[in-house]
């Protein structure tokens, strides 16, 4: 030790040793006490203690596990980005009002979760960006928030006050907050005798999700997990058939086109293998049907026939939304320099010309003056009287 610190003197040993032992009392109490436990945000109260005339009966129910808000389906709260969760009880008038909220990383989480909750038959309303109502309880999501409200009864204004509760729910910052785009390219104009179950539209980001919630194709196809894919699994019926159509979304168009050739390669086998899904296996041959549009990737499925099939995927076309700051559009390097050279000659020539105009307006009006007393334009002619120093003599 007394070498380590070699500035100590031999002969004030005594003091080495009380500066020592000072040093270790110092730092064994920030060596020895463990680091305070963290709070994370996600443990903060996601419903506001009052709302609409709604008051919060009892302390709200927190948790950070995914088993706490639904222990059936944890692996699908965590693959939509599980952060929190919120059970709370409200009172107003002698009505009751129990509310669930789940948030989760960004909105597109919060709408997967949305889609893979809401109940076969619900009805759509305006609460939130979307809700479903299947008459004993509502569904609706906000921002990157999925809440349920069940009520003791409904009544004329529960829509309303739900309404005024999703401005008290906290909303993400930036790109968190923005929808998933793969829903607005199911088909909307849809062909003649084509009905859709919008409340069985399924959006999925992992394979538990898919899987649970009707997805067609084997997992292993879409490869959510190395392609970073999206899949959408809309429900179509017709007057000669049902079926689906599964979009499927990718971060670029090689990727849509790999995944693309590895789903035909297994549609193409002459009979239904034993690691075909069963409503994959019993569809009919000529309702399947693939298309790629940039990185999007469509398959029907199903009791369609082939004109229903190919009507309904001939519609699912991507179309790029480009945004340029620039109100020129893009401007390459070479016609920077070009830009730049003409600016430094047109800035040359106003200079130029207006040091002419100057001195056209100087001169001219020191010629106009002259004429004005008598004398002539020109002082040429005229001898002018210097002042000389005679530094010669």
């Amino acid at each position: 030790m007394l070498r380590l610190f070699g500035y100590f003197r031999p002969s004030s040993s005594i003091g080495n040793l009380l500066l020592l032992l000072a040093i270790c009392l110092v730092s064994l109490p920030g060596m020895a006490a463990p680091a305070p436990p963290l709070k994370p945000a996600a443990l903060s109260a996601l419903l506001p203690d009052s709302f609409a005339g709604w008051q919060r009966s009892g302390a709200p129910a927190l948790s950070m596990q995914p088993q706490v808000a639904d222990a059936a389906n944890a692996d699908v709260l965590v693959e939509c980005g599980f952060q929190g969760f919120e059970s709370s009880q409200y009172s107003s008038a002698g009505n009751t009002l129990s509310l669930r909220a789940i948030r989760f990383q960004d909105a597109t989480g919060a709408y997967s979760a949305f889609t893979f909750y809401r109940r076969p038959g619900s009805l759509p309303e305006q609460i939130g960006r979307t809700a479903a109502w299947d008459g004993s309880h509502v569904l609706f999501w906000e921002g990157a928030t999925l809440v349920e409200a069940t009520f003791g009864h409904i009544t004329g204004m529960s829509a309303a006050e739900l309404r005024e509760l999703v401005g008290d729910l906290p909303k993400p910052p930036g790109s968190a907050n923005v929808a998933p785009s793969l829903p607005s390219y199911l088909p909307h104009d849809l062909p003649a005798g084509f009905t859709v179950s919008a409340g069985l539209t399924r959006y999925a980001l992992g394979m538990q999700t898919y899987v649970r919630g009707g997805g067609v194709l084997p997992p292993s196809l879409i490869d959510f997990s190395s392609a970073s894919a999206e899949a959408l699994t809309g429900v179509y019926k017709t007057r000669d058939g049902d079926g689906k159509l599964t979009l499927l979304e990718y971060p670029t168009p090689q990727l849509a086109s790999a995944r693309l050739n590895a789903i035909n390669a297994f549609l193409k086998g002459t009979e239904p293998h034993s690691g075909w899904p069963q409503e994959l296996a019993a569809s009919r041959p000529e309702a399947l049907l693939t298309r790629r549009s940039g990185p999007l990737v469509a398959v029907t499925s199903g009791s369609f026939t082939a004109a229903a099939a190919h009507s309904l995927i001939d519609q699912v076309n991507y179309q790029a939304n480009v945004i340029w700051n620039n109100p020129e559009g893009y401007v390459g390097e070479g016609a920077k320099v070009a830009h730049l050279l003409l600016g430094i000659f047109q800035l040359f020539g106003i200079l130029a010309g207006s040091a002419i105009l100057l001195g056209l307006f100087l001169g001219g009006g020191r010629a106009i003056i002259r004429v004005l007393r008598g004398k002539s334009a020109s002082a040429l002619d005229e001898e002018t009287e210097f002042i000389r120093l005679k530094l010669d003599e």
